[in-house]
């Protein structure tokens, strides 16, 4: 082999291994871990008091212990008693919005043990939610948090229906069939992620209110008794 060959082939290697070095730091920069979490990212950087380090810290974390879950698809039995529960707690909001949203929470706890999420404790489920379901996950801390206030009696009808709205969003994607799903048909839940970049938006929850019936169900509660 000549010297010249010899030359090309070591600087073609050098360039070769530059370029991985800068793909390997690209992906595992602030910027990577903002774009796979999207809102949650703000959401944890505010609750460090505008701390980004401290907030990618704390993602990474979730990332190393929750990144390699792999969902679990729901026989179809289960999806159909989801489908019926999910019904009822709907139902259930036109005369006792409380009892349909701590049902709601309950619920949504339940399903997400089903898909493979872990089953132990509200915070580690919702730190691994938090990974595959960065854009939908709040609407599980959110039913979660005004089902306690609604136990006090310190939540009112509209606040119940905005949980419940927003719970239907993470409650939809966990029911999405991915791809390895034993009845197929459907996209895996990262896709939908990657679909709704933004976060979802005044349309996304105006079709989300439209499928509740929610604005009806709370007319019919203030006639019947007032606000809970």
């Amino acid at each position: 082999m000549s010297t010249g060959l010899i030359i090309t082939v070591i600087v073609a290697a050098v360039v070769v291994l530059a370029i991985a070095l800068f793909l390997a730091r690209r992906g595992s920069g602030p910027h990577s871990v903002k774009r796979r979490f999207g809102p949650e990212y703000e959401r944890t950087v505010a609750r460090h008091n505008g701390d980004a380090k401290a907030a990618e810290r704390e993602l990474r974390e979730r990332l190393r212990r929750h990144g390699e879950l792999r969902t679990k698809p729901l026989a179809a039995r289960e999806r159909e008693e989801y489908e019926a529960q999910w019904g009822t707690v709907q139902e259930r909001f036109v005369d006792a919005p409380v009892e349909a949203v701590v049902s709601a929470d309950r619920l949504l706890s339940r399903l997400a043990e089903a898909r493979g999420f872990p089953g132990g404790g509200y915070d580690e489920q919702v730190s691994a939610l938090s990974v595959h379901h960065p854009r939908r996950v709040q609407g599980y801390r959110e039913v979660h948090a005004v089902a306690v206030l609604a136990r006090e009696g310190q939540a009112d009808t509209e606040r119940l229906r905005e949980a419940l709205v927003h719970a239907r969003a993470l409650y939809e994607e966990l029911m999405e069939r991915s791809a390895h799903d034993s009845r197929g048909g459907g996209r895996h839940e990262h896709g939908r992620d990657h679909e709704h970049a933004g976060g979802a938006g005044p349309r996304d929850h105006g079709r989300l209110s439209e499928r509740l019936h929610l604005p009806e169900a709370v007319r019919r509660h203030d006639t019947s008794g007032g606000r809970a």
